[in-house]
């Protein structure tokens, strides 16, 4: 499986953005998903997270009511709609998918990860 994150940039504090990640090779409908991202010096953490049906999602408090994780599974991909950004928002984003239809918080339960796409919010 490869996936391929895109969507990332510059934007003004406020701002919104629209991550992309395309999934393609041996994909399946049944692989919950995922955004990580990770500033630099710091470790990477989870952002939010979808199962394979789309019927439940988690996010991290620093993006509740800001950033919203949707699937189309017949297209293949994941998209983070991200407002009011912030400037601690800034880091590279990564989308990655693991082998099981229930998502987790957890950067190791994940199989199979993105490039990453950097998104820079200037205050």
């Amino acid at each position: 499986v490869q996936l391929q994150a895109s969507g990332g940039g510059l934007v003004q504090a406020g701002g919104s953005l629209r991550l992309s990640c395309a999934a393609s090779g041996r994909t399946s409908s049944s692989s919950a998903m995922a955004w990580f991202r990770q500033a630099q010096g710091k470790e990477r953490e989870f952002v939010t997270a979808i199962t394979w049906s789309g019927g439940n999602t988690g996010y991290a408090d620093s993006v509740k009511g800001r950033f919203t994780i949707s699937r189309d599974n017949t297209k293949n991909t994941v998209y983070l709609q991200m407002n009011s950004l912030k400037p601690e928002d800034t880091a590279v984003y990564y989308c990655a998918a693991r082998s099981n239809p229930f998502y987790s918080t957890r950067a190791g339960a994940y199989d199979y990860w993105g490039q990453g796409t950097q998104v820079t919010v200037s205050s």
